[in-house]
């Protein structure tokens, strides 16, 4: 019997080695997790970077109103007959 308990208990400790320092043990775990959150965070982002340029996408093709806001804005460009007008911020 007492041979018995102690394959039992060498068993459970050879269980309980490979869940927390084994291969895809704990470690590894909170290693990945880790890794998926910084992953999820940069999906994130990249997926609102993609939701603006689709908008972009999506005005340029339908109006003209896209094309003239960025030639404005990027370019510098103006109508004929427009005057320019640059407002600088007061100097402190």
């Amino acid at each position: 019997m007492r041979f018995f308990q102690v394959g039992l208990l060498c068993l459970a400790l050879f269980v309980q080695y490979r869940l927390w320092f084994g291969h895809n043990g704990v470690q590894d775990y909170t290693r990945l997790k880790s890794a998926v959150a910084s992953h999820l965070q940069t999906n994130e982002k990249l997926i609102k970077r993609n939701k603006v340029l689709t908008a972009d996408i999506e005005d340029l093709k339908l109006g003209h109103e896209g094309i003239e806001e960025r030639a404005r804005n990027e370019l510098g460009m103006i109508k004929a007959g427009e005057t320019f007008i640059r407002v600088l911020p007061a100097q402190q």
